[in-house]
């Protein structure tokens, strides 16, 4: 009888277990540590018995902490803790100049500060996998590797992998406010809970700076581009420093976002002009108060004459003048500026597609050392197509960052699977021809503008409160992939994808396969169903949450969708050649050349740069008319053909996450209809042309979609 009901308790106790293994969240993100099957555990497991170093380093006790954490749940036990090598089967943890690697000569000076080195090799007569670098952070690196490749069932009896990251400053800009209202986010409140700081420190925050470390992100700002001078007060900047020493041992650092007009705000001054010396010193002043706080204190990014923001131009002053100012500031104590090349202003009927070339080009070479000029990976606003920005290559003396954005703003939000590695690859491997062929944007950031110079890169966050940290699990794969690419700019895509996918979702290549091929064909799905063949900022007013190509009566001709596409019963699309804005003329003359000429512009950029006919007939021998129409319902098919692949795997991951999946797909699916629908009354509305045979009418009237309001859509403000 007691065996009977110890069997009882096993199989609810091993039903329980599957339950619980089953019902993930998401929140585990791609560090899941699953088991290891039993014949991998048996292969590496004598390997990694024991951990050689020295843990009294915070950087070194988190790379310790994670792989206590990350072999416990791949091979179902911790290493021992030693402080010498005990024989076959250690890791071993050692900067350059430790005892422990004499006489090795290890290629470490070519790994820089952040590089590491994993090796297998014999200390002491003993075989040992080695994890090697210059500093506490690259052995920090180095572990998440190792891990990495462990989760990937990669072999580990020969490993001889070397690594560096391309970029120095990898940032993630958060667009938090202080009431933890996240401007475009769509995965709930800001994970920054101020009140509360410093006293308490959410445990989340340290597997937020966990996630980021095992990316390699060494830098994030906290507060919204759009900021609230209150951040740089003395009890702000006791929240911050809590922050800090949360992230430090992960080797972020920490920067601010800077109101320009703080010394007014806070400061009591009756200006903020940066030529005025009251100025000048209340900035010094205020930088040597953070890092007497703060003492590893990244620096500062800023938005500036841009959408209402103040910065130097109110003071008839140049981007260059504000920015030398806080670069001067910042300068003694190694802080640099990030200053944002997102300018548009109300006082200039310019295309705005060339404001900002046209701003930041006469300030080249004028800006400090200490200054990069962040510039977002096309010329409007993060549209999910935009061809690059003609910035880049275009201001040799400068260093430039790109700057990319993972929150959604433009595609779907949280609820549209659009994976946007290809997106930002696309953008990488563009080559500006400046100075010569082969100059691609990701060589432009790679490639410092002189010995030293700064070079980054920054993604807008996606992050929020929600248990999946993303607003839904697709999403973290662009969290993921922005920081492999913030890494290593000439990194493929899909390379990524089927990492994140075997280390988030399964190693079965069953299941691997149609997700890869899902986030493959992802984001040229959305460009499809909302902006194909180069149109582009179509969407409505305010949240940008589904269509408005119709609207024309906003108070600026820059933020209405008819400003972008001009369409008329004649034709549709922006001039920007020669005869129109010549937007092109910012740019290489070969890029110029190819993309100014209708034989030769990719079709996906034609309405970007040329206002044609209707009827005109593209390459293909297809009228414009006909191929619009069919990529909208392309776009719809790809959408379904996602839904039918995650449908097949049904079983085949967890049943709750599987869920979740599959009822975003259906709410893209109808939004995709959607867009589809709106746009194609909408244009027809002025072509006067009919449908091509095949494809379905939309079934309401223009005025039907023209009159939808969704007034509570997330990113429309409190």
């Amino acid at each position: 009888m007691r065996a009977a009901y110890q069997a009882i308790l096993w199989i609810l106790a091993t039903f329980a277990f599957a339950n619980q293994a089953h019902a993930e969240t998401g929140y585990d993100l791609w560090l899941r540590y699953q088991p290891l099957d039993a014949s991998t555990v048996q292969r590496v497991a004598p390997k990694l018995r024991y951990v050689v170093a020295d843990g009294s380093r915070p950087t070194i006790r988190a790379a310790l902490d994670e792989l206590d954490r990350g072999l416990a749940g791949l091979i179902g036990s911790a290493p021992a803790h030693a402080s010498a090598v005990r024989g076959e089967g250690g890791v071993v943890l050692a900067t350059a100049g430790s005892p422990l690697l004499a006489g090795m000569k290890l290629p470490l000076a070519a790994l820089g500060r952040e590089g590491f080195l994993l090796r297998t090799t014999t200390i002491g007569g003993a075989k040992v996998t080695l994890i090697a670098a210059n500093s506490d952070t690259g052995l920090l690196y180095g572990s998440f590797r190792l891990l990495k490749l462990l989760q990937l069932r990669a072999p580990i009896d020969a490993l001889d992998v070397q690594d560096a990251p391309k970029l120095q400053l990898r940032v993630l800009d958060h667009w938090d406010n202080l009431d933890r209202y996240v401007e475009r986010g769509y995965a709930g409140q800001s994970l920054w809970d101020w009140q509360k700081l410093p006293g308490y420190k959410d445990p989340r925050y340290t597997d937020y700076a966990r996630a980021n470390a095992s990316i390699g992100i060494n830098a994030v700002v906290p507060n919204n581009v759009n900021a609230n001078a209150d951040i740089l007060t003395a009890p702000y900047l006791q929240k911050v420093k809590a922050l800090a020493e949360v992230f430090r041992p992960y080797g972020i650092r920490i920067y601010l976002t800077a109101r320009f007009s703080a010394p007014i705000e806070i400061g009591g001054l009756k200006t903020a002009d940066p030529l005025d010396p009251a100025v000048r010193a209340w900035w010094k002043a205020k930088a040597d108060e953070i890092y007497a706080v703060i003492p590893d204190f990244g620096g500062f990014l800023v938005k500036a004459n841009s959408e209402g923001q103040p910065g130097p131009s109110d003071y008839k002053r140049s981007h260059a003048d504000g920015a030398n100012m806080l670069a001067d500031a910042l300068a003694p104590h190694g802080g640099v500026v990030m200053w944002r090349a997102f300018v548009y202003s109300e006082h200039n009927d310019a295309d705005r597609h060339k404001q900002a070339n046209d701003e930041f080009v006469p300030l080249d070479g004028k800006f400090r050392d200490n200054v990069l000029l962040q510039v977002k990976n096309g010329a409007i606003d993060f549209q999910p197509r935009e061809p690059f920005h003609p910035l880049f290559g275009a201001m040799p003396k400068t260093p430039l960052m790109l700057e990319v954005q993972i929150t959604k703003e433009y595609l779907g939000f949280a609820t549209h699977l659009a994976y946007l590695g290809t997106m930002w690859e696309e953008v990488l491997e563009s080559d500006t021809f400046r100075p010569r062929a082969g100059s691609t944007v990701a060589k432009v950031l790679e490639t410092p503008v002189a010995p030293k110079a700064l070079t980054g890169m920054a993604g807008v966050a996606n992050i929020g409160t929600d248990v999946n940290w993303s607003g839904s699990q697709f999403d973290q794969a662009n969290w993921y992939a922005y920081g492999r690419l913030a890494w290593d700019p000439d990194a493929k895509a899909e390379d990524i994808a089927r990492d994140w996918a075997r280390l988030t979702w399964s190693p079965d290549p069953a299941v691997v396969t149609p997700i890869v091929a899902m986030m493959l064909e992802s984001r040229e799905a959305v460009v499809n169903y909302m902006t194909p063949l180069g149109l582009g900022h179509v969407m409505a007013t305010g949240h940008h949450y589904g269509p408005g190509p119709w609207v024309s009566d906003l108070a600026r001709p820059e933020w209405n969708p008819t400003y972008y596409h001009r369409a008329d019963a004649d034709g549709i699309g922006f001039d920007r050649t020669p005869t129109g804005t010549n937007a092109l003329g910012q740019y290489a003359p070969q890029v110029a050349k190819r993309w100014g000429d209708l034989k030769t512009v990719p079709d996906s950029l034609l309405l970007w740069f040329h206002h044609v006919p209707w009827d005109y007939r593209l390459r293909s021998g297809e009228t414009l008319w006909n191929s619009l129409i069919a990529h909208y319902d392309t776009g719809i098919a790809t959408v379904e053909g996602m839904q039918r692949r995650w449908a097949g795997l049904e079983g085949k991951v967890d049943a709750r996450r599987w869920a979740e999946v599959r009822d975003f797909l259906a709410i893209q699916r109808q939004e995709a209809q959607w867009w589809r629908d709106a746009s194609i009354a909408y244009w027809q509305s002025l072509s006067k042309r009919p449908l091509p045979a095949g494809h379905l009418a939309p079934p309401r009237p223009l005025s039907y979609y023209e009159a939808i309001r969704t007034p509570h859509a997330p990113g429309n403000g409190k």
